[in-house]
């Protein structure tokens, strides 16, 4: 999802050099990704009032404006720089127009929101054991619907790490760095919100394990 770290980096010298024209690539070549990224996180009554190129084009002006403070102290790889702020700019817009205390996602976002595009379907098909294939769930709509249901049932930091590696495909210390957490925290959160999430389309209590 996000672009190959190389040309980012060679576009991060050219900008660094002053360059006016490398920042231009450097921010066009991000926006789809982070317009991916908060396309994720909308909930349908965000959507309704908000267009998601505002915030997109929100979170370019900013970091156009605090793009030489990175380059003088870049704390962190550019792309997990770039969805910090976007992160930042959706909870912003889901309090101004939901008016709730800050949140990462509403509970029906955003794998709920993901479920039928290419990534889901992989997850899926990664989740799915023998006896939970299209055939044995009668349809793929109903694998479907099964997949929406148990993404409605984990919980805001479950949701988070399985988007952050599946639909905007971070790795795991990419999403750790993000995260805040150590490399084997964010593994271990990650594999145990894989484990709910199949538990949950087998249609048993993930609870029981905890």
């Amino acid at each position: 999802m996000w672009p190959e770290k190389d040309k980012t980096e060679q576009l991060l010298a050219e900008a660094q050099g002053g360059d006016g024209e490398a920042v231009n690539r450097l921010l066009d070549r991000h926006r789809d990704a982070v317009r991916r990224m908060i396309d994720l996180r909308m909930d349908r009554v965000l959507k309704r009032r908000v267009d998601a190129s505002d915030i997109v084009q929100e979170v370019m002006i900013e970091a156009n404006r605090r793009l030489t403070d990175y380059l003088a102290n870049p704390v962190m790889p550019f792309h997990l720089w770039l969805r910090q702020m976007a992160k930042d700019r959706l909870i912003d817009a889901h309090r101004r127009h939901r008016q709730t205390a800050r949140r990462s996602m509403d509970r029906e976002q955003p794998l709920v929101a993901a479920a039928g595009d290419e990534s889901s379907v992989n997850l899926i098909g990664e989740i799915s054991d023998g006896e939970l294939t299209p055939a044995a769930a009668a349809t793929w709509n109903e694998l479907q619907r099964r997949f929406q249901e148990a993404c409605s049932q984990l919980d805001d930091h479950d949701q988070e790490i399985v988007v952050m590696r599946h639909f905007e495909h971070l790795s795991n210390s990419e999403a750790a760095e993000s995260l805040g957490l150590s490399a084997q925290a964010a593994s271990m959160r990650y594999l145990r919100a894989m484990r709910r999430l199949r538990k949950l389309m087998e249609g048993d209590d993930p609870g029981a394990e905890e």
